[in-house]
């Protein structure tokens, strides 16, 4: 071989040259790193709805559902009745069904004043003067009706559509047909303080849906945030541990011919791993500006109002990491605000209950708002603010009022949702919804078309049929939608 020909074997390639040679091999390795993460790709697992992922464009990417367990009084918040004001004592001028306690008195003013908010005016409580600041994000719907009115039952229908336990929850509906955007955490997460309402974790729960997408307690304050779930050991020892499981996992998922639930309980095994290390980096404060701490009131020196603080801020941090459905929990105040896990529920004292909840919530919660807003997240995060019931306009005893499941009021805000608007109203009393009626299966039908599901469409076969979350029932509040 002459000069000529071993300098042409053996000449520098250029840049171009080398590139386009390797494209395949390096581009290659990459994309592979890219398909084998779930949250990068389309692929559900396998016991997801592949054909029901997406109906049509969402405009949310997820929900934070702030539920006030106890039944906020509507005609005290978001709903202001001057008549109760110029009828105050006097009999109920319509016929009253029976209540929890059937103690009825006559008609009640409110004890608080209302107050027009942001440019639209949207009256507002002066029990909420931060969430009145952002009266413009706020869509209020003043006609909202359940179908019962004791706690537990309430509870169970306002997070599943039917009154007992066994259902899945809206939070396990949403990450059954969406999964999560999080490689590591769970796509629903409850944060809660250790305050369950009655019902139980039951309300979290995944009903017959596989259990992958039940709600995962998160208690920020623990030792151990998420039960059993502590900081990763040595990563190699414990890898090494995790492979080993994973063989014979797999010889037992081919001998059950892949059955779904032993699929996702080793899917879970691999999602703990990867939480050792998320959680407690989820659960770290410590880079947050001083001025989201100050905001959201996380240096507060009442604990129930820092604790809740803490609650909307992490709710923050959930939406960035990706997790699909966030629970926001109410803390019981130890002044006769509240009972047990039903903290906004004031069959007496009902100022002093309803003002201390109100305190606790108010300022996070617009904090949370705004926070996501300056972020560029709240147009893709739909936050929902419900409990399971009104109150009555008539007082129970002296200066209680009792459940009122005939009408009441909820918000939404952000996910595509239009704000500075009321949707709905009851009577002159606050008593019953008159104008747009809606029930709960509204409401989610609502929440899971902006994630853009169908929630029709959106089913599981269960016992010969097949179930949806609105059952066989629900319509869109499309005036809500933007």
């Amino acid at each position: 071989m002459n000069a000529a020909a071993v300098q042409m074997k053996f000449r520098m390639l250029t840049r171009r040259e080398m590139l386009a040679r390797t494209s395949t091999g390096f581009g290659t390795v990459a994309l592979a790193g890219l398909m084998s993460d779930g949250c990068f790709g389309a692929t559900p697992p396998a016991d997801a709805p592949v054909a029901e992922r997406s109906h049509f464009p969402a405009k949310a990417k997820s929900v934070i559902f702030a539920f006030m367990s106890g039944g906020v009084s509507h005609v005290d918040s978001f709903d202001p009745k001057t008549e109760l004001s110029r009828r105050h004592g006097e009999p109920m001028p319509v016929p009253v069904k029976p209540t929890m306690f059937n103690n009825n008195g006559n008609i009640m003013r409110s004890p608080f004043g209302f107050a027009p908010g942001g440019e639209s005016g949207l009256p507002v409580s002066d029990m909420f003067p931060h969430l009145r600041a952002r009266a413009d994000d706020l869509a209020v719907v003043r006609s909202m009706t359940t179908g019962v009115s004791e706690h537990a039952q309430a509870n169970y229908f306002l997070h599943s559509t039917q009154p007992f336990s066994g259902f899945p929850s809206a939070g396990a509906w949403t990450t059954y047909g969406l999964g999560s955007d999080s490689r590591e955490l769970p796509g629903f997460i409850v944060l809660n303080g250790g305050n369950v309402p009655h019902g139980g974790v039951g309300l979290y729960g995944s009903g017959f849906l596989p259990a992958s997408y039940q709600g995962s307690l998160l208690n920020p304050d623990a030792p151990e945030p998420l039960s059993h779930i502590r900081p990763r050991e040595p990563d190699a020892r414990q890898r090494r541990r995790l492979e080993f499981m994973k063989a014979f996992d797999a010889d037992y998922i081919a001998a059950t011919e892949h059955d779904p639930g032993v699929e996702a309980a080793v899917r879970n095994y691999e999602l703990a791993y990867r939480m050792q290390t998320a959680v407690p980096e989820l659960c770290d404060l410590s880079h947050e500006t001083q001025e989201t701490r100050t905001l959201y009131g996380l240096d507060d020196p009442d604990s129930q109002r820092s604790a809740y603080a803490k609650q909307c801020l992490l709710a923050r941090r959930l939406v960035e990491r990706g997790v699909r459905f966030i629970e926001l929990s109410c803390l019981t105040y130890n002044i006769g605000a509240g009972n047990g896990g039903n903290p906004w529920d004031q069959h007496g004292e009902l100022k002093k209950g309803h003002a201390a909840m109100a305190a606790q919530v108010d300022r996070p919660l617009a904090a949370l708002i705004t926070d996501l807003k300056r972020r560029g997240l709240l147009e893709s995060t739909l936050i929902v603010w419900a409990g399971e019931f009104g109150r009555t306009p008539f007082s129970q005893g002296s200066d209680g009022r009792d459940h009122n499941p005939y009408g009441f009021s909820v918000w939404l805000a952000g996910g595509g949702i239009r704000g500075g608007i009321t949707y709905g109203a009851t009577d002159e009393l606050g008593y019953r919804a008159v104008e747009q009626p809606c029930t709960i299966y509204d409401l989610w039908a609502t929440v899971l078309h902006q994630l853009g599901i169908d929630h029709e469409r959106l089913t599981y076969r269960y016992g010969g049929r097949d179930f949806r979350l609105t059952d066989v029932h629900g319509h869109i509040l499309s005036p809500l939608v933007a």
